[in-house]
């Protein structure tokens, strides 16, 4: 478990743009965790982008549970981490992303979770991602596919993870 969590910064969103952008990220931290709690004008998946890189350097395996069934989905050479679990246009959902040693000289692994509650017919995802890039991560990209997020987002940095 982490010592201590720094917010790096936290924006609410208005439903105004499909995106968030976390940029200028200090390569202080060992880790980082986001934080997203929000809904959306059109029921999309949110996804993540590191630094502006929209190649094929992503790849995700993805768990998801409604109570009534379960699912798997992996998928290697994307263009973005994403999730299978829409936001919902009304209920709001909490998306968790940690994002470890991401200011280090290897790939970047992601552990994800999203969870919602819609009226008793909820659902969970669990994610792990990979993005293949030894870069540090400076800029983060909270987007969607279509519609706009209303919410808030906050970046933390972890230290001493």
């Amino acid at each position: 478990m982490a010592t201590t969590y720094d917010k790096i910064a936290s924006t609410t969103m208005a439903g105004t743009s499909a995106s968030v952008t976390f940029s200028s990220i200090p390569a202080t931290y060992t880790d980082l965790r986001l934080v997203v709690v929000a809904t959306t004008s059109v029921a999309d998946s949110i996804s993540l982008q590191f630094n502006g890189d929209t190649a094929a350097n992503y790849s995700i395996t993805i768990l998801n549970g409604s109570g009534a069934a379960a699912s798997s989905t992996r998928s290697s050479g994307s263009t973005r981490i994403f999730s299978n679990n829409n936001l919902s246009t009304t209920v709001p959902k909490l998306y968790t992303a940690d994002i470890f040693s991401y200011a280090g000289s290897t790939f970047k692994t992601t552990l994800i979770s999203l969870a919602g509650d819609t009226n008793g017919a909820g659902s969970i995802e669990t994610n792990v991602g990979l993005y293949r890039s030894t870069s540090a991560i400076t800029q983060v990209v909270v987007g969607l596919g279509g519609g706009n997020l209303t919410g808030t987002a906050t970046l933390y940095g972890i230290l001493k993870a």
